[in-house]
């Protein structure tokens, strides 16, 4: 299996299961909740880590942590703990099934998660969605969902990009050329030529695709996508296209926009920072530094408060100033 080195949560040692077990129950037995206690366990041990104390919890007290941290803990923080103790292989396939789950898609989260997985990642949600709530994800996807924006979301799903391997100069002039015409010089534009070579073209092609539409067209492919598309498409184009650039640098982006101005979306804030948190949180701090001028640790310790920002600032790792 691929391993991820560029988190800030990696494996606590020495590590001792019951010990943690012991610890948590004490946290949150009797009157008031050790909430200090609670986030610098769950913080610190990385996700397999948290199995392991959650089925140790249950082995010594008959008790279900995930059950106590929820009647123990409220509102973000709440929130915040839970997510950790997702088994990290659901948690992509958890937070698709509440997207699409009853009144109203969360396209925001589908944008997010099929964008920017790679296409591995995306088969292990499939079969993962599948086993957990057997279901298929493309149908419930495709039933709550229309136009180009499910066909893109359909052509991600099928995680058939081509793999990185040598650039082709001529075919990338040729989808350069393809989405100019396709974009630019079209009265209206063809979503599917979009759809297609976006969806299905390797990273390292794209790259060398977008560098040459911006010396053909001289636009960057995002000011097209901007300009001639719309609403949930618009958003989806926009994120594949980021992510080709750079996985971290869309993520900081995204982390950014959630505390940027009145209110944080943190739904996305949770969301990121536990999903990331063991695979590239360390890039994506990098990335938040150069491009938006002040560090993650900074802006979380500025648009938070109490338990929930003391557990997203250990997730966070360190400022970078």
């Amino acid at each position: 299996l691929f391993q991820y080195t560029r988190g800030t949560v990696t494996a606590f040692a020495p590590f001792d299961a019951r010990a943690d077990a012991e610890a948590l129950r004490k946290a949150m037995k009797g009157m008031g909740t050790d909430e200090e206690t609670v986030l610098k366990i769950l913080t610190t041990r990385n996700n397999a880590q948290r199995q392991e104390i959650a089925s140790a919890f249950k082995t010594l007290f008959g008790r279900d942590l995930v059950d106590d941290l929820k009647s123990e803990l409220t509102g973000k923080f709440e929130t915040l703990m839970v997510s950790l103790m997702r088994p990290a292989y659901i948690f992509d396939a958890h937070a698709l099934k509440h997207a699409i789950k009853g009144a109203g898609t969360n396209e925001k989260v589908l944008t997010e998660i099929l964008a920017s997985r790679t296409p591995s990642e995306v088969q292990n949600i499939k079969q993962v969605y599948q086993q957990e709530y057997e279901a298929n994800l493309e149908d419930k996807i495709t039933g709550e969902t229309s136009g180009h924006f499910q066909r893109l979301l359909v052509v991600l799903l099928q995680a058939n990009r081509d793999p990185d391997a040598g650039v082709d100069e001529a075919l990338v002039e040729q989808d350069a050329q393809v989405l100019f015409r396709a974009g630019e010089l079209k009265w209206g534009t063809d979503e599917e030529k979009f759809i297609t070579i976006l969806g299905t073209r390797s990273i390292s092609h794209l790259r060398r695709v977008f560098d040459k539409y911006m010396t053909i067209s001289g636009f960057q492919i995002e000011e097209t996508i901007d300009r001639e598309t719309s609403g949930d498409l618009e958003k989806l184009l926009l994120a594949v296209v980021k992510c080709v650039r750079s996985v971290p640098a869309y993520f900081a982006e995204t982390l950014y926009y959630s505390m940027k101005g009145a209110g944080t979306d943190d739904d996305t804030l949770i969301r990121v920072m536990v999903s990331r948190s063991e695979v590239d949180l360390l890039d994506i701090r990098h990335e938040f530094r150069k491009n938006f001028a002040k560090s993650l640790y900074q802006m979380i310790q500025k648009d938070t408060s109490g338990d929930y920002r003391k557990a997203l600032l250990l997730l966070c790792g360190g400022d970078d100033e």
